[in-house]
């Protein structure tokens, strides 16, 4: 027997309890195919069908830039940024509310879906700002038609306690997740990549915005250089442990993102020749992997990694998104393996 997407949503399912080795659980189907990936727009949807609300044909993340810097750019902590980061601060896709939406209309008609928008800052560091303008550009955001909620990218050392009041003040009036870039457990790999922040960093960010209630998205980077399988496994189960030591007391969310070497980064003129990965199948063997040890109530963002095929380098094939994704899912099929089957 599957389970349906209505039971396998929410972690406290799940959590704690053992799951049938051999019973597949089934998040929900997309184009026709099974979900064995508990996937946050399918989330997204049952969200508002457990809330009594009419379930919108698809929620959209709007990437934007917010015209933010980062403490890693402007000499606060460092120069350059992280060596991987792009010179638009992994925001290469990001615009203005109201091009991304006149961009989606063409993709989604509006009046053939009914669409509603996660407002999502992007690029850089997205509560590097005074507490004022951090305020003036969420609120803006919240105020466009149909936008019904907000996802903020930032670095885990960027959240003092007057930007944290704010983020409490927003997470009661509307849908919030916060997304920390963690990247990778290992010091070694942080320094460098220069990212100027540490686990301790990042530990004590969790415990702060959990603690107020709001959700976390944790960003993990597979194939960062020196870094073993077993390395990223770890970074993995790390971000995927127990907050205060109870069952399903986990992180919201997840994002596993394939490194892009992309022109215009640090990585490009100090590793010119890196390849991350050799193929897309040792890609996808490895996220199937790390899918295996994820809970299942923890929500999936992002299961590759696309970069614009005019910056990216390396790996050549990763611009596939589409490609990649159904060979992640066909292959799951064919391994009868879920989300969490290893746990």
């Amino acid at each position: 027997m599957k389970h349906t997407m209505k039971h396998t949503l929410y972690c406290g399912d799940y959590c704690g309890k053992i799951i049938a080795m051999e019973t597949p659980i089934i998040f929900g189907t997309s184009d026709g195919q099974e979900l064995r990936i508990n996937m946050i727009s399918s989330w997204l949807k049952s969200h508002y069908e457990e809330l009594g609300l009419a379930a919108p044909a698809k929620i959209v993340k709007l990437s934007l830039d917010g015209g933010f810097t980062c403490p890693n750019r402007d000499g606060s902590k460092g120069i350059g940024g992280c060596l991987f980061c792009s010179e638009s601060g992994s925001g290469d896709m990001a615009s203005t509310i109201e091009d991304q939406i006149k961009l989606l209309s063409d993709k989604w008609p509006a009046d053939k879906y009914n669409l509603k928008y996660m407002a999502y800052f992007q690029s850089h560091t997205n509560t590097y700002a005074s507490v004022e303008e951090l305020r003036e550009k969420f609120e803006a955001a919240l105020e466009v038609p149909d936008v019904v909620g907000l996802a903020i990218a930032t670095r885990p050392d960027c959240i003092p306690d007057d930007v944290l009041d704010l983020l409490t003040e927003l997470n009661e009036k509307t849908f919030l997740w916060v997304e920390l870039g963690l990247q990778t457990i290992h010091d070694t790999t942080a320094r460098a990549m220069n990212l100027c922040h540490n686990l301790a960093d990042y530990d004590d960010a969790v415990r702060r915005l959990t603690d107020r209630g709001i959700r976390v998205v944790t960003h993990l980077i597979l194939g960062l250089p020196g870094e073993t399988r077993e390395m990223m496994l770890n970074s993995v189960r790390y971000a995927c442990r127990s907050i205060d030591g109870t069952a399903g007391s986990h992180i919201f969310g997840l994002k596993l993102h394939m490194l892009n070497l992309v022109r215009g980064s640090g990585m490009a003129q100090a590793m010119p020749d890196y390849v991350p990965f050799d193929s897309m199948e040792e890609y996808i063997d490895l996220l199937i992997e790390a899918l295996e040890i994820i809970p299942p109530g923890i929500t999936l963002h992002r299961i590759s990694g696309d970069a614009p095929r005019a910056t990216l380098i390396a790996p050549e094939w990763s611009y596939k998104k589409r490609t990649i994704l159904n060979n992640i899912h066909k292959e799951m099929r064919q391994r009868n393996t879920w989300q969490g089957k290893r746990l």
